[in-house]
C-alpha cells in the first residue's frame, strides 16, 4: 500500500483462537461505536478482531474533508492488503458493516476465509429495489451469515426472503433493528442489547466453524 493510501488499523485480542478482519461501512471508520463494540465484545469470546480505516476514510480523518468512498477495487485492494500482514495460519473471518460487508464476501474465497459476515447487507440502494447486489455473496465458504435488521432499508425481510440467495449465505433477524442494528427509542431496547445480539450470533458461527 502506498504513502498515500496508508491507512488505520486496530488490532484486539491478538491472542484469539480466530482472527476476523471487519471492515467498517460508508459514513463511519474504525473509531465508530459501532465497530468498537463488535470488536471489543468478540475479542471477549477469544476472537481476534481487526478494524482498518479504507483510504478515503483515513483521508478523511487526516484532513477533516469528508470524501466519497474509494471505488470497489481500491476496496478491495485496502481490505486484501490489511489480511496480507498475517501469515500464522489462523483460521480467518472476513466481516463488514453495509458496504464494507460487499468487500467481505467478495474477498472470501481469494482470502480463503472460512466464512464472511454481514452486519446489515446492503441488498440495494435505498429507494432502488430493483438494483440488487446479490452477485457479492457468491464464494465457496461452507457457510456465510447475515445480520439483518428488520427495519432496515437497504433490505427488509419481506423483500429479502424473495430473493434467490446462494445455499450457503443463512440470515438472521434482529427485530426491530435498523440499517446499524439500532432500535427505535420507543421499543424500550438499547442498542447495545441487539448489537450484543448480533455478536451472540457472529461467535456462534465461528465456535461452529473451529470447533
Amino acid at each position: 500500500m502506498s504513502d498515500s493510501q496508508r491507512v488505520a488499523i486496530h488490532r484486539d485480542n491478538a491472542e484469539g483462537k480466530a482472527r476476523i478482519i471487519f471492515a467498517h461501512g460508508a459514513g463511519a471508520g474504525l473509531q465508530s461505536d459501532f465497530m468498537q463494540y463488535f470488536a471489543l465484545a468478540l475479542a471477549l469470546n477469544d476472537i481476534e478482531v481487526v478494524r482498518f480505516n479504507f483510504p478515503y476514510w483515513q483521508k478523511f480523518m487526516d484532513s477533516g474533508v469528508r470524501r466519497p468512498p474509494n471505488r470497489m477495487p481500491e476496496l478491495e485492494h485496502c481490505m486484501r492488503t490489511v489480511a496480507s500482514q498475517f501469515d500464522d495460519g489462523k483460521s480467518l473471518f472476513l466481516m463488514g458493516k453495509s458496504m464494507g460487508s460487499r468487500v467481505a464476501f467478495r474477498l472470501a474465497n481469494e482470502l480463503d476465509a472460512k466464512a464472511a459476515i454481514a452486519l446489515g447487507f446492503p441488498f440495494h440502494p435505498i429507494g432502488k429495489p430493483e438494483k440488487l447486489r446479490l452477485d457479492d455473496l457468491n464464494n465457496c465458504c461452507v457457510q456465510n451469515l447475515i445480520i439483518q435488521g428488520t427495519r432496515d432499508n437497504f433490505g427488509k425481510p419481506e423483500q429479502v426472503r424473495r430473493y434467490d440467495l446462494p445455499a450457503n449465505v443463512a440470515v438472521k433477524w434482529i427485530e426491530g433493528g435498523d440499517h446499524s442494528l439500532e432500535p427505535t427509542k420507543r421499543s424500550g431496547y438499547a442498542r447495545e442489547q441487539l448489537w450484543q445480539a448480533a455478536v451472540n450470533e457472529v461467535t456462534k458461527l465461528i465456535k461452529s466453524v473451529i470447533r
